[in-house]
């Protein structure tokens, strides 16, 4: 896979992708929705148990904080939105974030940070096994992500991006994608630009069906989740 990853980032570095070709795939496009809307409806029932569960646990971690998290992300076509997870920090984050960001661990227009202070006991859990990111499935059915696409950044990234990383806004962003399953926090920005190019040049119903099945594997293992 990395070194699919390479040989497709040198040829997409010497060209920009069109628009035009992306969004004439009608077939595709109208089949992905499908499979959207089928996959996110059947999530929210397959999990509403731990919907319960979760809600229930950080509200006894955190009685005066709310359940759910939204945050301002950029879509397609850079289009704003409201992303909905579990909330898995303490309810002044953002507030904190800027005191952090020298301790940065990954490259580019994007933060990580393993040891995160914010998080909160329960927030640790459910980042790690990726609970926290099941509210998403309410962003599918509302068409703002897929189930399979380029992660959706927030609005002080994209101001940073480049003409050509903003390519990754071509398309409808998603819950999952090829960098999560090929290298997720173990690459830079530049890196999971490339691969988010690579799936945007490449995507099919059958790409994206291997990609779910492949976060699958990736979550029953989670070891580079944070």
């Amino acid at each position: 896979m990395a070194k699919t990853a390479n040989n497709s980032a040198a040829q997409l570095k010497t060209r920009y992708l069109s628009s035009e070709d992306i969004n004439n795939r009608k077939l595709y496009l109208i089949t992905k929705r499908g499979i959207d809307i089928t996959g996110a409806i059947f999530g929210l029932i397959f999990f509403s148990f731990l919907f319960l569960i979760v809600s229930i646990a950080i509200k006894i971690e955190d009685p005066k904080g709310p359940v759910f998290f939204k945050q301002k992300r950029i879509g397609k076509d850079g289009r704003e939105f409201f992303m909905y997870k579990f909330r898995s920090m303490v309810t002044d984050a953002e507030e904190k974030l800027q005191e952090l960001l020298r301790y940065n661990e990954v490259s580019g227009a994007m933060f990580k940070m393993k040891n995160d202070p914010r998080i909160t006991a329960i927030g640790r859990l459910i980042r790690k096994t990726s609970i926290d990111e099941l509210p998403q499935f309410i962003n599918v059915l509302k068409g703002d992500m897929s189930l399979v696409g380029p992660r959706p950044p927030l609005p002080r990234e994209v101001k940073m991006y480049t003409a050509y990383q903003k390519q990754r806004l071509l398309v409808t962003p998603g819950c999952t994608g090829l960098w999560q399953v090929s290298a997720r926090n173990d690459v830079g920005f530049e890196e999971m630009v490339e691969l988010d190019l690579e799936y945007i040049q490449n995507r099919g119903v059958a790409y994206d069906v291997i990609i779910i099945l492949k976060t699958v594997r990736v979550l029953l293992g989670s070891k580079n989740a944070f």
